[in-house]
């Protein structure tokens, strides 16, 4: 037997639960991996409470929790090319990483070799955060010259989108609260509160205007943008939200380029990239988990340990 959590109703924190379940094992052209850490992002609390949502990703009752992984290639089906036992790898399986054991299609691209020198704390923070990120700036082609505004900078995706941006030589102003500010500098932005009269503060800080933006956070920072007159095409949200305003694009994790998770966990592993970590739980502890993940006030990563 082995664990994994699991709902069989929709709700908040309180509906997971920590289940023994038959271990599984490795079909042909699966691995299995035995996960070490798991990290939690806001669409998967957002599966375990809305119907809706879970519909949306094909996910029925009872359910699994849990998206991002990293641990140790431990069972290889046959016909399985590129991964073998004993390989260090992270990934993600959508509702089902939060669990001693996860099966993956080997060739599904939804599984990485993890790089030398990086932990699986790390890795198990990067699919959905880091591809999300990778999307959101590609869409908007961010450029060196341009003053981009993030929406939504101190969380899970916000994080990546930062750094990213910088690396491309942006000047990169973030929305978020002012006890997150000091974060965010620390991450190389120029924060900036949220809330009713952002477009206006936001042109206090950049007087000669901004040129893009990623709104990672409701709609807000998009209809900023939008009255300080930046081009609707260079405005970017992301896709699990409310539906955007006229023009703008969105985007998501499945919408990241081919070669993106290697380019995020390359630049990880040179030291261009940092990924705080906010909090690591036993899984034991997972509903604490997730309340504080949803709270949405955590400045980085929350992983659970396996």
């Amino acid at each position: 037997m082995s664990r994994a959590v699991r709902f069989r109703r929709f709700g908040g924190p309180e509906v997971l639960e920590v289940e023994e379940i038959p271990e599984p094992h490795a079909g042909p052209g699966e691995v299995r991996v035995r996960v070490a850490a798991a990290g939690l992002n806001p669409l998967d609390w957002q599966l375990a409470a809305r119907p809706d949502v879970a519909a949306r990703f094909g996910l029925t009752l009872p359910g699994g929790f849990g998206t991002d992984f990293a641990g140790v290639v431990d069972e290889v089906g046959a016909e399985v090319t590129g991964f073998a036992a004993g390989d260090r790898v992270y990934g993600a399986v959508i509702g089902r990483s939060v669990a001693d054991f996860v099966l993956v299609e080997a060739s599904s691209g939804h599984l990485w070799h993890t790089p030398d020198g990086v932990g699986d704390e790390v890795a198990a923070t990067l699919p959905v955060a880091g591809l999300t990120a990778s999307a959101a700036l590609a869409a908007i082609g961010l450029r060196a010259e341009d003053t981009v505004l993030i929406g939504g900078a101190a969380g899970g995706v916000g994080i990546f989108a930062v750094q990213m941006a910088k690396l491309a030589g942006a000047r990169v102003l973030g929305t978020a609260s002012e006890r997150t500010f000091g974060f965010l500098r620390g991450l190389g932005a120029e924060p900036v509160v949220y809330g009713p009269g952002l477009a206006d503060r936001v042109r206090a800080l950049a007087p000669a205007g901004i040129t893009a933006a990623a709104d990672l956070f409701a709609r807000e920072t998009a209809e900023a943008a939008l009255t300080l007159g930046v081009a609707p095409e260079r405005i970017t949200v992301v896709a699990d939200g409310p539906a955007p305003p006229p023009g703008v694009h969105t985007a998501g994790a499945l919408d990241a380029a081919p070669g993106a998770m290697e380019r995020v966990a390359a630049a990880i592993r040179s030291g261009e990239i940092t990924v705080p970590i906010a909090a690591t739980f036993p899984v034991e502890r997972i509903r604490e988990a997730v309340a504080t993940q949803a709270e949405r006030h955590v400045h980085g990563k929350i992983v659970i340990a396996l």
